[in-house]
């Protein structure tokens, strides 16, 4: 008798072994808006939960075109659905996700100041609720001595972003310290959506030496408007990050958004797997940028970057 249930028992657990190997995950992704930086972000993501996970994995992959409304449509689908963890991609996303529940993990990339999108007074490296993620900041101060280095001889920065993105609100205000300490004279020019882009963009080129666009999600979805006026007008453009300075700048100080969103992958493979606590896990950053420039651009409007600076790739 004692042998039928030691057999009966190493059978359960043969049984069983494969059901708990083949436990899978759902995941919700809620992206903003299509564009480079953010396209890469989520690849990256995917890519890493993919490599780690392979079939165990699935994706509801959605866009909300730019429109902060359906962020909300979205994030509520997700939720219906019962997803496991939800990745929100852009601030306008998190802020829907942080808004929609308080259960679900959310991990946020491409978002540029957690205290501020969230918030959170007193910010200290960590939400204490169920949010974590990557932050896309790229070193302000290095940005302003980026375009002093260019532009030593300019007095007028025109500072071009939407006024209804609150870490673009935030670059500003921190950009335009450090570039006034340096002896500039700094306009802010906002726009509140993609139809105020030109007419904004046109004003300022009229008053400005130079201008700077922060990662403006707004912004990186109307580069070739805003090309379309400062290339006659001769303005060159200083931007917060790749994609922009490839659709109509002449340089930036970069980070890699591929790289941002696999590491905001790994920490989901962290929450999902090894259970990690998401309150807890700290906002991680990009470990290093990269001076690049727009050799097209550059040419057009007669600037000459030092050698250091690596031409983005077409």
């Amino acid at each position: 008798m004692k042998k039928i249930l030691a057999i009966m028992v190493a059978l359960m657990i043969v049984i069983a072994l494969p059901a708990m190997a083949e436990e899978t995950y759902t995941v919700g992704i809620c992206q903003l808006v299509q564009h480079p930086a953010l396209d890469a972000a989520t690849q990256g993501f995917r890519d890493a939960l993919t490599e780690k996970l392979g079939d165990s994995v699935t994706f509801d992959e959605q866009n909300a075109s730019g429109d902060s409304a359906t962020c909300i449509t979205i994030i509520n689908s997700l939720i219906a659905e019962e997803v496991d963890l939800i990745m929100a991609n852009a601030t306008a996303a998190l802020q829907a996700a942080q808004a929609g529940t308080a259960d679900i993990p959310i991990l946020g990339t491409s978002v540029t100041d957690y205290g501020t999108a969230l918030d959170i007074a007193d910010w200290n490296g960590t939400t204490g609720i169920n949010i974590s993620g990557t932050s896309d900041l790229a070193p302000l101060d290095g940005q302003a001595a980026m375009l002093q280095e260019l532009f030593p001889d300019a007095k007028e920065v025109g500072l071009i972003y939407c006024s209804a993105e609150a870490n673009s609100v935030y670059q500003i205000s921190v950009i335009k310290g450090y570039l006034t300490e340096m002896g500039y004279n700094c306009t802010e020019y906002s726009f509140t959506d993609s139809n105020d882009v030109a007419s904004v963009v046109t004003n300022a080129c009229a008053a400005s030496d130079v201008l700077y666009v922060p990662t403006d999600n707004t912004a990186a979805s109307c580069t070739e408007a805003i090309r379309n006026v400062v290339e006659p007008a001769g303005i060159p453009v200083v931007a917060g990050e790749e994609g922009i300075c490839a659709g109509c700048g002449v340089a930036t100080l970069s980070i890699s958004y591929y790289d941002l969103g696999y590491a905001t992958g790994e920490m989901a493979y962290e929450v999902l797997v090894n259970g990690a606590d998401v309150a807890t896990m700290p906002i991680q950053y990009a470990p290093q940028f990269t001076k690049e420039y727009n050799a097209e651009l550059c040419e057009i409007l007669g600037v000459t970057v030092p050698e250091d600076y690596v031409a983005i790739e077409g």
